[in-house]
C-alpha cells in the first residue's frame, strides 16, 4: 500500500478518538520514564560515592582531641590548654535531661531510624520546594557525625549522598549509644567549647550532672549555630531556640506540665567568665604556664590533644592566700603613693551612636585586670561621676567611691591629668551595685613558697596580673637581693672562726677602687647612723652595712663567692667585691626560696620543684618527680651546726630586728631577712618556718625608686605575712634540734671548737676610717 494512502487511513482511524486518554498516557508515562532514569541516575552516583566514602577507623577507635588540664596537688583545675576545649564523658554519666534535651532539639527519632530518618527528610524536601531553595535539613545525630568527622560544611547534594551513605555505614558498625556518645563529646559548641560536658563548665560554671532542664535545653540549642544561638552574645535568639526545645520535650514527654512551665520561668545564671587558665577555680595562671611549658618540652605537639593532665605540688588554699596577699600588698602601696590620673582620654562625640561606637572601641582596648574594669566617663563632677561600660550599662559614682581620686576632679589639675568627660577610667565594685574609681598598680610582686624537706612548691604568684604581664618575676626577674643576701656572707663566715659574738665595728669605711671592682666607695647604713663596735649577731639582726663589709674582707670575697655557690647562687651574678656583702648581685625568688630552704632543713640543698607527675588521659603516669630530700648525706652543703646558728641568727632578725612586725603572728618559729637594696628599688622579705619557705619581693619591672622610706620590712614583709599566716594555720610550732657539737654560753651557740678565746674576737674595732671627699653615699639595708 503506498505510504501516503496508509497515513491517511491511520489519520481517519484516530481523528474520531478522544484525546485524555493520549494526555493521561504522556502525564503517567513521563514521569514514570522519568523516575527510572532519575533512579538509575541515583543508584550510579550511589555506586560511584559508595566506593569513594573514607573509612570510618576514626569512630570506631575514638579519640577526641583533649586538651592540656593543670590540676593542683589537691585535685583543683588550674590551667587548660588547647584549641578544643573537651572534657569527655561515657554515655551512661550523661544525665537524661542532658540527652533528652539533645533528642529533643536535633533527632527525636534517633533511636527509631537506621541512621537516616526518610521521614524527616520527606517533611524537609516538602518545606524546601515550598520555600523555593535547598536548606537540607533533617539531618540526624548519626548524618551530623558524618559530617563532622569527614565532610565540609558547603552544603550541595553530592555532599548529602555522601552523608547518608556514611551514615548508613555509621550504624552498621557502631550501636546507638556509641554514636550518641560520640555526638555529645565530639560536636563544637561556641566558645573553644567541644563536647556538651565543657559547654556545661564554660557557660555554666558546673557539671553535666548538676544541669537544670533549662539549662540543658540552652545548651541543646547551641549545635544548630554556635554563635547565633550564644545566650552571651545573642541572649534573645537564645532564649527563643531554648523555648522551643522546651516546649518539643514537652511535646515529646520528656518533661510534665508542671516542669515545663518551671524551666521556661527559670532565670539562668552565666559562669562570669569564660577566659582558659585565669578563668579556673584557684587562679594560678603564671603556675599553669610553667607546667605547660615543661609538658610542651616533654611531648611536642601531642600536648595539646592527648588529654594530658599534669598535677603540680600548688595547695589550691595556699595559692589563693598568695593571690591575695600579693593583690592587697601592691594595691596598698599603689593606693598610698595617690591617683595617677586617668588611663586615657576619647573627644567623645556629641551623636549618640558615634558615641556608643567610641566607647565600645574604647574599652576593648582596656581589658579587664583581675577586679579593675574600664569605663569611659559621661559626666565628672566633685560630687559625682557617670560613666559607662557599654550600651546600657551606665554607672553613678558618689561618696566614698570618689574619695581616691578626689583630687582629680578638680579643675586645678591639667586635663591629663584629670577626669572628665571621655576620660577612660578604672573602677571596681566594692559592694553590690557600689563601684569606685581606682587604678591599676604599676608596681609588681611576687611570692613563692615551698617545702623545705624536698623543694615541692606550695604556691607561686609571678605578678600582680598575667593577662596585663606573663613575665614571670619569680623565675624570669634577676634583681639585686641586697640584705638579704647577707646571711650567706654570715654563713660562710662562721666555717672562717667568726663567732655570733665576735665584735665588729660599725664605723664608716672606704673602698679603694682596686677592691671594689669600680669606683672609690663610700657605704652606708641605711638609716646613716653608725652604732660603734656590735657583735655580729646584732649587725645581722639590725642589718648594718658597715658590718657586713668588714665580715667579708674578713673572710674574702672570692672564698664568700665560690660558698655561695652551696645554696644554688650562680657565681657570675655575684662578682668577688666588696658590695657582695649588700646584695649588689642578682638572684631569683626561686633561687632565693631554694637557698634559704637549706638554713630551714639543716643544712640540705633541695631544689624547688613545681610538677609532681604527668599522667595521660587514663590516668597513667608518663613523668614523675624524684626530688633530692633533706636528710639524705649526698644532698648536703653546708654543717648542720652552721644552718643551726644561722636559724639562731634569722630567729632573732624576726624578734628584735627590721622584721619585728612578723612577731603579730603570734609564732617563735619564725626566721628571716628584710632586704632593700640601692634606692629601694628592690624590696624583700625572705622568710621560713623549719617546714616551709617563703620569699616576697616588690618593685618595678623597670627598676625605679620604690620611695623614700619604703623597705623591705615595709613592703615584702606584710605579703609574706599574710601568707604565712593562712599557710601555718594549724601547723604545731617547731623548736630547733639542738645538733651534736655545738655548746651554749651565756645565750649564745658556738661551734665546740670556737668558743670566746679560739675563734675571732673582733674586726675592725679601734681602726682609723679613711675619709674620702669623692663619690656618693650607697645606701642598703
Amino acid at each position: 500500500m503506498p505510504k501516503q494512502e496508509k497515513s491517511k487511513r491511520s489519520k481517519a482511524r484516530t481523528r474520531g478518538r478522544p484525546i485524555w486518554p493520549r494526555v493521561l498516557g504522556y502525564a503517567i508515562g513521563l514521569p514514570l520514564i522519568g523516575a527510572t532514569c532519575a533512579a538509575m541516575i541515583a543508584i550510579v552516583v550511589v555506586l560511584l560515592a559508595n566506593d569513594r566514602l573514607p573509612p570510618i577507623d576514626a569512630l570506631l577507635d575514638y579519640r577526641p582531641k583533649l586538651p592540656l588540664r593543670v590540676f593542683s596537688a589537691d585535685g583543683v583545675l588550674i590551667g587548660e590548654f588547647g584549641e578544643e576545649r573537651r572534657n569527655f564523658v561515657q554515655i551512661d554519666d550523661v544525665p537524661a535531661v542532658m540527652r533528652n534535651s539533645i533528642l529533643a532539639a536535633e533527632d527525636a527519632r534517633f533511636f527509631e531510624h537506621s541512621g537516616v530518618d526518610f521521614i524527616g527528610i520527606a517533611r524537609a524536601a516538602v518545606t524546601n520546594v515550598i520555600a523555593g531553595g535547598r536548606d537540607q535539613g533533617a539531618s540526624t545525630i548519626t548524618m551530623q557525625v558524618a559530617r563532622n568527622f569527614f565532610l565540609s560544611s558547603k552544603k550541595t547534594y553530592t555532599r548529602k549522598i555522601y552523608e547518608v551513605l556514611l551514615a548508613l555505614r555509621i550504624e552498621a558498625s557502631l550501636t546507638k549509644k556509641q554514636i550518641l556518645e560520640i555526638y555529645i563529646n565530639q560536636i563544637f559548641l561556641g566558645k573553644r567549647a567541644y563536647g556538651f560536658a565543657s559547654a556545661a563548665q564554660i557557660y555554666f560554671g558546673k557539671p553535666l550532672a548538676a544541669l537544670s532542664a533549662a539549662e540543658a535545653a540552652m545548651l541543646a540549642g547551641l549545635p544548630k549555630a554556635p554563635s547565633l544561638y550564644n545566650p552571651l552574645v545573642n541572649p534573645k535568639r537564645a532564649t527563643e531556640r531554648q523555648h522551643y526545645i522546651l516546649r518539643r520535650m514537652f511535646e515529646t514527654g520528656y518533661l510534665t506540665q508542671i516542669q515545663y512551665q518551671a524551666a521556661l520561668k527559670e532565670p539562668l545564671q552565666y559562669a562570669r567568665s569564660t577566659r582558659s587558665a585565669a578563668a579556673a577555680p584557684t587562679d594560678a595562671p603564671f603556675v599553669a604556664e610553667m607546667a605547660r611549658a615543661l609538658a610542651y618540652e616533654m611531648f611536642r605537639e601531642e600536648t595539646y590533644v592527648a588529654g594530658l593532665n599534669v598535677y603540680t605540688t600548688i595547695l589550691s588554699e595556699e595559692q589563693r592566700a598568695a593571690n591575695a596577699a600579693v593583690r592587697e600588698g601592691t594595691i596598698t602601696y599603689d593606693r598610698r603613693h595617690g591617683y595617677r590620673g586617668p588611663e586615657a582620654f576619647v573627644e567623645l562625640a556629641t551623636e549618640p551612636g558615634r558615641v556608643a561606637e567610641q566607647i565600645e572601641n574604647a574599652l576593648a582596648d582596656a581589658s579587664d585586670i583581675n577586679v579593675f574594669v574600664p569605663a569611659v566617663v559621661l559626666e565628672a563632677s566633685p560630687r559625682l561621676v557617670r560613666a559607662s561600660r557599654g550600651p546600657g550599662n551606665e554607672i553613678e559614682i558618689r561618696g566614698e567611691g570618689l574619695k581616691f581620686a578626689q583630687a582629680a576632679l578638680t579643675k586645678r589639675l591639667p586635663a591629663a591629668k584629670r577626669i572628665r568627660r571621655g576620660s577612660v577610667i578604672r573602677i571596681s565594685e566594692i559592694k553590690p551595685n557600689q563601684w569606685e574609681i581606682t587604678q591599676v598598680p604599676e608596681v609588681e610582686a611576687a611570692l613563692v613558697a615551698c617545702n623545705t624537706d624536698d623543694g615541692a612548691i606550695r604556691a607561686l604568684v609571678g605578678g600582680f596580673a598575667f593577662n596585663r604581664n606573663k613575665f614571670n618575676r619569680v623565675t624570669q626577674a634577676w634583681r639585686q637581693p641586697g640584705s638579704g643576701f647577707k646571711p650567706f656572707i654570715y654563713s660562710a663566715a662562721l666555717e672562717k672562726g667568726f663567732m655570733t659574738t665576735t665584735i665588729i665595728d660599725d664605723a664608716p669605711i672606704s673602698i679603694d677602687p682596686a677592691v671594689t671592682g669600680g669606683q672609690l666607695w663610700e657605704p652606708k647604713n641605711y638609716d646613716g647612723k653608725f652604732e660603734g663596735p656590735m657583735p655580729l649577731h646584732t649587725g645581722l639582726a639590725k642589718s648594718k652595712n658597715m658590718v657586713s663589709i668588714r665580715v667579708l674582707q674578713t673572710i674574702g670575697p672570692t672564698y664568700a663567692q665560690d660558698y655561695s655557690t652551696r645554696f644554688g647562687f650562680d657565681p657570675q651574678k655575684h662578682p668577688p667585691y666588696l658590695t657582695m656583702a649588700l646584695g649588689a648581685g642578682a638572684a631569683t625568688p626561686w633561687q632565693m626560696v631554694g637557698a634559704y630552704s637549706v638554713f630551714a632543713n639543716g643544712g640540705y640543698k633541695i631544689d624547688p620543684y613545681l610538677v609532681s607527675r604527668i599522667t595521660d588521659s587514663e590516668g597513667r603516669v608518663l613523668a614523675k618527680a624524684n626530688p633530692i630530700r633533706a636528710g639524705l648525706e649526698s644532698a648536703r652543703v653546708i654543717d648542720g651546726r652552721n644552718a643551726f646558728i644561722m636559724n639562731n641568727l634569722l630567729r632573732e632578725v624576726v624578734n628584735s630586728g627590721t622584721a619585728v612586725r612578723a612577731k603579730a603572728l603570734g609564732r617563735s618559729d619564725l626566721a628571716g631577712k628584710t632586704g632593700t637594696t640601692n634606692d629601694s628599688h628592690d624590696a624583700w622579705f625572705a622568710g621560713f618556718q623549719p617546714s616551709m619557705a617563703a620569699i616576697a619581693w616588690v618593685g618595678f619591672d623597670q627598676p625605679r625608686k620604690l620611695g623614700d622610706r619604703e623597705t623591705g620590712g615595709g613592703l615584702a614583709l606584710p605579703i609574706w605575712m599574710a601568707y604565712m599566716g593562712k599557710a601555718l594555720q594549724g601547723v604545731p610550732e617547731l623548736p630547733l634540734q639542738v645538733p651534736p657539737g655545738v655548746v651554749q654560753i651565756d645565750d649564745h651557740w658556738y661551734y665546740a671548737e670556737t668558743t670566746p678565746g679560739h675563734g675571732i674576737a673582733s674586726v675592725g674595732v679601734n681602726e682609723t676610717p679613711v675619709v674620702s671627699p669623692f663619690g656618693s653615699p650607697v645606701t642598703l639595708n
